[in-house]
């Protein structure tokens, strides 16, 4: 183990003792600690010095460091709905990988959710405080005039998901093609009565596009989707049960249905259930995320496959270069999605 003075044993650690420790200078310390990129530090300089602040239990004076650069070393997580922490299975996965790169750098990510009907401006606070570096907003709603506003003052904030800004930079996920292809392979299969329960209320530009996708899928087949046959969920598996219910008391000869996403098509599969509607022989449902119990359900769920990680990850590096004060090569990306065929879909009845 490395050894620090030996007055540390009974005193508070400082960087004094870090730098003995790991043969270098304070202000060596000082950067690598910090994440800064000021001076040129080779990789096993910076990871002795890591490793020794680990062992001596140092933690930095981040109170300090804030005064001189007036930095927090803090970005913001914030997430469209206070309701989607506790039903949402998709965030725990985006949040782990937009920690693993920010933790990295030296930075602590703080979540917080958008509070819903109060007409508020949910950025405001979080931006005025000073609390935070730079945001990631998940889910902002289309047509938001605080996001727009947030967007066009330069303040370094990344979306996941997108709202169609020139200004923004955002990490969403291309779901279009792989839903067109999913309705492509239900019609070869005999489906004609399709039903959508979606993400969320509509509004939310997720939920928006994918129905409008299964819409013009279907529209390529000489088929429609009627307004009975859109109900909508609120995230949850409780939501997507409720919204289930209501498809099938009004659109009984619904055979395919597409869920929102995977913690909504719980609810679905539920509903089927109540019903005495077996899946996939008597109705087939399609899920949106991949999340990791879909393909661990009975029958598995067929799904449109997402790389929650990767968006994450994305954002955060996308989120870095702006704290840096680098323009991003790509301001908006699009992940491809996929579908994955499992056991909850087949032949129409």
């Amino acid at each position: 183990m490395l050894a620090g003075k030996k007055g540390s044993e009974v005193g508070k650690i400082t960087s004094h003792d870090v730098a003995r420790a790991a043969g270098v200078s304070r202000a060596t310390v000082s950067i690598v600690l910090s994440g800064s990129d000021a001076a040129v530090i080779s990789a096993e300089t910076r990871e002795r010095v890591r490793k020794a602040a680990q062992e001596l239990g140092y933690q930095p004076n981040s109170a300090a460091r804030m005064l001189k650069n007036g930095a927090t070393r803090t970005i913001g997580l914030l997430i469209s709905g206070s309701n989607l922490l506790k039903v949402d299975a998709f965030i725990p996965v985006l949040f782990g990988a937009v920690c693993d790169v920010m933790r990295a750098r030296g930075y602590h990510v703080l979540i917080e959710t958008r509070p819903e009907g109060t007409g508020a401006n949910p950025y405001r606070d979080l931006v005025q405080s000073q609390r935070i570096d730079g945001l990631l907003i998940l889910n902002g709603p289309s047509h938001d005039p605080y996001l727009i506003e947030l967007i066009e003052s330069g303040f370094p904030a990344v979306l996941l998901g997108n709202v169609r800004h020139p200004k923004s930079h955002s990490v969403h996920i291309r779901g279009r093609p792989a839903l067109m292809a999913a309705v492509d392979r239900l019609v070869a299969a005999g489906h004609r009565h399709f039903g959508v329960v979606t993400l969320s209320p509509l509004g939310l530009e997720a939920a928006d596009r994918r129905v409008q996708a299964v819409a013009d899928a279907l529209a390529a087949h000489g088929l429609t989707l009627g307004p009975q046959a859109i109900q909508s969920g609120n995230f949850s598996a409780e939501s997507g049960q409720a919204a289930m219910r209501r498809l099938l008391a009004e659109a009984p000869e619904t055979t395919a249905v597409f869920a929102g996403n995977d913690t909504v098509a719980l609810g679905v599969l539920g509903a089927c259930g109540e019903a005495g509607r077996i899946v996939p022989r008597d109705i087939s449902v399609i899920g949106f995320d991949d999340l990791p119990f879909a393909a661990h359900l009975w029958p598995p769920l067929t799904t449109i496959q997402v790389d929650a990680s990767r968006q994450g990850t994305e954002a955060a590096k996308m989120l870095l270069q702006l704290l840096d004060g680098e323009t991003p090569a790509v301001p908006q990306i699009a992940l491809t999605a996929e579908p994955v065929w499992r056991g909850s879909d087949g032949p129409a009845p």
